[in-house]
């Protein structure tokens, strides 16, 4: 079984669909992270990111992977940690907006998801990779919570950056960014972390 959750950042996706898959004992699969390492693994190569053919040639030779306790791989090494610094952040943007990449990516993940039950999470997971999942969630919260929420997440940005951070990658996101029909909106703002789950499993529980 497939549970989709989609949403632009900031509107607590990560958080959710982990501690979600952990109720459910699914795996949880970040197709964020997945874009962040092959980001990486072309960076510490030296490769040209307006690329991209050449990067989905690298996203096809090396494809990440997950091992059981979650940690991102890629090129044989652990990167779980190395996806989350800034140049990374800055950098993501440039590597998804290539077509050619997002087609490896996506097949890349529908091989993940045909492993067995998953939470997967992304901008759009329900709409592309996953149609037919089961339960499909669209979460939204308001523009100064997401901020917030980030802001928590990386102390080390600034709120100006990550205020100007946040609505490059909406703006990045605008045209894949769109709920499935079929979709559960929840609205995150004024819910914490376990009423959002709750709600979400729910949804699953008798499906």
């Amino acid at each position: 079984m497939i549970v989709a959750i989609d949403g632009p950042a900031g509107a607590g996706k990560s958080t959710v669909a982990r501690r979600l898959a952990e109720r459910l004992g699914f795996r949880y699969l970040d197709t964020g992270a997945m874009y962040r390492a092959l980001t990486w693994l072309a960076m510490y190569r030296a490769l040209d990111l307006g690329t991209g053919d050449a990067l989905a040639d690298l996203a096809r030779a090396e494809p990440v992977t997950f091992d059981v306790e979650g940690r991102v791989w890629i090129g044989g090494k652990d990167v779980t940690s190395s996806i989350r610094d800034q140049r990374i952040d800055r950098m993501v943007p440039v590597v998804a907006r290539h077509p050619a990449v997002r087609e490896v990516m996506r097949e890349r993940q529908r091989e993940l998801a045909a492993e067995g039950d998953a939470v997967i999470e992304g901008r759009d997971i329900g709409t592309v990779v996953a149609p037919d999942a089961k339960v499909k969630v669209y979460l939204v919260a308001d523009p100064q919570v997401r901020a917030r929420r980030r802001q928590s997440e990386r102390p080390e940005i600034g709120p100006d950056a990550l205020a100007t951070d946040l609505k490059l990658r909406d703006d990045s996101d605008r045209a894949r960014m769109q709920p499935a029909e079929d979709a559960e909106r929840i609205d995150t703002t004024s819910l914490d972390v376990d009423e959002v789950v709750a709600r979400i499993e729910a949804l699953v529980r008798p499906r």
